[in-house]
């Protein structure tokens, strides 16, 4: 496996894990709150934009390079 395609299996990982986090605050906040994680349900969505973003732009610059 080249760094190219680790680098896309990295971030589909990286961005579901966030979404589940994200996931989780949204709708479970009791526990959220519980375990001190209810402050960051903002930023956990808007680092799930940002990946998903840079993983659909990576994609398309990378299109023409990685071999399938």
């Amino acid at each position: 496996m080249s760094l190219k395609h680790f680098h896309i299996v990295f971030l589909v990982f990286a961005i579901l894990c966030d979404a589940a986090f994200w996931l989780w605050m949204h709708f479970m906040p009791e526990d959220a709150a519980a375990a001190g994680a209810a402050p960051l349900k903002p930023y956990a969505g808007l680092l799930c934009l940002a990946l998903l973003g840079y993983g659909v732009w990576y994609v398309i610059k990378k299109m023409r390079t990685i071999i399938v």
